[in-house]
């Protein structure tokens, strides 16, 4: 294909000036404030579980302290969608309504294939002509089957739902009339080729729009709903394309991405229909796959939006169906459980339901009900594979043991086995000290070597100013030291335990020695005061490091940064509270211990409230 010349460079340069670089990169990754103007997420180019991927809107720059990927924001474009120089900035000049002119004279390139932007153009207008059909005549059973499953026009219109034509070439019509190629069609996956010539690849099928984070249309799933489709498959997809990786798609992204990274949870289904359950039902973080497993990828885009790390830590929820295929699909999630951070939940309706079944049944709050009752992943799976054995056989217990010690020899974190092993003796009814042996013994018996956790070792000495966990600490403490006047208010606000690192708690205390910050004024040196109320060599070397080290923000640091840091100090401290809770509430037996349950439950739901609160109110000093 024989594109234009070169770009003019004054266009380029109005390219990255009004394509801005937050609101792009937010398509791919979750960013939150980081002070100074620039924002942090987890990096889209690396697996990291920190945090090092920074933005700079004002410099209209990005980059990764972790992997060392930085630039503008065509470059980001080009290495997240893999395109050429030329096609990323025509489609973000398409996308932010700038005119590119072409120097005339410039030699004309060979492009290899369509560009992304003409596979995409044909896709939304696809989507278009299949929304359309949707309220003809010949749709009436799409209809029907949208309306028995308590879906109206309103809701078809918000997930871009229509019909594909019965014909088989009418939209191969359509779109060559608008001025689409065969080899466009063709590529783009909507047009197949036969020994007859050119014909649709979808044909009277109920079709759903697969868009990527941004929004763009870049596939479709098609249901059969006629009885005479010389199909038999219940559902079709779009084939691989350069715009379309199954592995790399989630169904409903673009309208949950943004609900997700609120609510710090999402919610993994089965299917369309389930999505649009869930959405409709009042849980707006549900997401799909799209005809393929639930993999490493799909993961990957879900803890980027998340920002699934060690200081918010989310929630996964799959549910899955209670028969055997839905079993080996949670023996499959557990096998990529270490992936995230934050913690992997099941919920599984016990009468095998899914969510769309649910909700035709019994109603919108059943729906949000089911995913509230969400249970550990690993204790699910754990409990399927020992349900498979008698236990009042002492050869079925011992026979549960084998196979569940494999289970939780295979976990990843080798810091979480020990815990699992306690409950696997507890759902066979053996002394947790066997059951620790056999997972030993499964160990050794194992072909495949163990992975190892990443133990970062307590430091011996001053804490590393680059260690990722303690970044929020660090910039509190350099207000402490450096910005008083700024806390003036707010030190009662702050506990012992905001500060995990006993060098920054040491700080803190000395702050508190030296007689708060309501003791600092300009005439005396407040760094100097907090010297001398310690006689820890240590701790002084820390104090003097933190007078002189620059803060994160990129401006004068004023009371909403302040307050901002404070706020998320305590925010981190009630989410550590707040897992610790549900760790003791999951083993609590809530009949034999119904008064310690529910007051550890009340605590519970006090300090969601807190937390919430907390973050909120950091959001609005932002």
């Amino acid at each position: 294909m024989l594109v234009a010349g070169r770009i003019r460079e004054e266009d380029i340069a109005t390219v990255r000036e009004q394509a801005r670089i937050d609101d792009v990169v937010s398509a791919y990754v979750t960013l939150r404030p980081a002070g100074g103007g620039s924002l942090k997420g987890l990096c889209p180019f690396h697996d990291e579980k920190s945090p090092s991927f920074n933005v700079t809107p004002s410099r209209q720059m990005y980059y990764c302290f972790g992997c060392g990927q930085g630039g503008d924001v065509i470059k980001f474009v080009m290495e997240m969608d893999g395109l050429g120089f030329t096609e990323t900035v025509e489609r973000l000049a398409e996308k932010f309504g700038v005119t590119l002119r072409y120097e005339e004279g410039g030699a004309p390139r060979q492009q290899a294939g369509p560009a992304r932007q003409r596979l995409v153009e044909a896709h939304r207008l696809a989507q278009a002509y299949y929304a359309d059909l949707l309220s003809s005549p010949q749709a009436d059973q799409a209809r029907q089957f949208l309306s028995e499953r308590n879906f109206d026009a309103g809701h078809a219109e918000h997930f871009g739902i229509g019909m594909s034509p019965r014909g088989g070439e009418e939209l191969y019509r359509y779109l060559s009339q608008k001025g689409f190629t065969d080899i466009e069609l063709v590529s783009s996956g909507l047009v197949g080729k036969g020994q007859r010539g050119h014909y649709d690849r979808f044909r009277g099928r109920l079709m759903w729009p697969i868009r990527d984070s941004s929004g763009d249309t870049i596939g479709f799933g098609a249901r059969r709903i006629f009885e005479d489709d010389r199909i038999e498959a219940k559902y079709l997809n779009t084939p691989e394309t350069a715009i379309y990786k199954k592995s790399q798609v989630l169904y409903g992204i673009d309208l949950a991405r943004r609900e997700i990274a609120r609510a710090s949870q999402a919610v993994i289904v089965e299917g369309y229909t389930d999505v649009m359950a869930c959405h409709v039902a009042g849980v707006p973080t549900a997401v799909a796959t799209c005809g393929t497993a639930f993999g490493d990828d799909h993961a990957r885009i879900i803890r980027r939006l998340l920002q699934d790390h060690d200081e918010f830590r989310g929630e996964v929820i799959f549910t899955f169906d209670g028969d055997e295929a839905g079993q080996k699909a949670a023996l499959r999630a557990f096998e990529g459980d270490q992936i995230f951070a934050g913690q992997t939940y099941v919920s599984v309706e016990p009468n095998g339901m899914d969510p769309c079944d649910l909700r035709i049944k019994q109603g919108d709050a059943e729906v949000r009900e089911l995913v509230a009752r969400r249970i550990p992943l690993y204790r699910f799976v754990l409990a399927n594979v020992v349900s498979r054995y008698d236990l009042d056989r002492a050869d079925g217990r011992i026979d549960a043991l084998r196979e569940g010690a494999k289970l939780v020899n295979s976990v990843r974190d080798r810091s979480k086995v020990d815990a699992f092993a306690r409950e696997l003796a507890g759902m066979v009814g053996l002394d947790p000290a066997d059951v620790q042996r056999e997972v030993r013994r499964s160990a050794s018996r194992s072909d495949k070597p163990q992975a190892r956790a990443q133990t970062v070792a307590p430091a011996a000495g001053l804490p590393d100013p680059r260690d990722p966990r303690f970044v929020l600490e660090r910039e509190t403490l350099k207000l402490l030291v450096q910005r008083p006047d700024l806390l003036v208010g707010k030190v009662a606000d702050v506990a012992d335990n905001d500060f995990t690192h006993p060098a920054y708690a040491a700080v803190w205390h000395a702050g508190l020695a030296a007689g708060g910050v309501a003791a600092a004024d300009e005439t005396d040196s407040w760094s100097v005061k907090m010297l001398s109320a310690t006689d820890d060599e240590l701790v002084r070397s820390l104090i003097t490091a933190l007078a002189v080290e620059s803060v994160l923000s990129k401006k004068e640091p004023d009371a909403g940064y302040a307050n901002q840091h404070v706020y998320r100090l305590r925010e981190v401290t009630t989410m550590r509270r707040i897992t610790e809770l549900k760790s003791k509430l999951q083993r609590t037996n809530p009949l034999e211990e119904a008064t310690e349950y529910n007051r550890m439950f009340g605590e519970l739901v006090a300090l969601e409230q807190t937390r919430r609160q907390l973050r909120e109110l950091a959001l609005e000093d932002q």
